[in-house]
């Protein structure tokens, strides 16, 4: 079955930052967008979140679920899970989706060291660039 025309939002939750990328309507290549700084109350950036999904049009949200290298889950897997069951709430008929995010940062921090990038110059950027990856990932799978 085709994937359904529209974009996607690809998310990296962190515990200090969100990285955000988005795909094109043909859902062929995933961009970054921007990194989101958590906040406290988990409000704030779950509100940025919403706000891009209703400016780029979002038919849905994939986000990445990080991991273990035993395919177990852990805190970290809760935190992504528990902000991706605030925005499904915040965000229907849009859906979300997830990808399982391991190795997304490692490749990211390569790929920009690669490019010729600090890891203190790309700590702005890397976040986003996972985000490609985890949306770029789920596309992929899907075609």
């Amino acid at each position: 079955m085709p994937l359904q025309r529209g974009r996607r939002l690809g998310i990296d939750v962190g515990s200090v930052r969100i990285g955000v990328a988005v795909c094109d309507p043909d859902g062929i290549l995933a961009t970054p967008v921007e990194t989101v700084r958590r906040t406290p109350s988990a409000t704030t950036d779950l509100d940025r979140i919403v706000e891009l999904v209703v400016e780029y049009e979002a038919i849905g949200v994939v986000i990445g679920l990080p991991k273990t290298l035993k395919n177990t889950t852990g805190v970290a897997a809760e935190t992504a899970r528990a902000f991706g069951d605030r925005l499904a709430e915040r965000i229907a008929p849009a859906e979300v989706h997830w990808q399982d995010e391991r190795f997304t940062t490692v490749t990211a921090q390569q790929a920009l060291h690669a490019s010729g990038r600090t890891v203190k110059s790309s700590r702005g950027v890397i976040d986003q660039a996972a985000a490609v990856a985890i949306l770029q990932g789920w596309l992929d799978a899907r075609r």
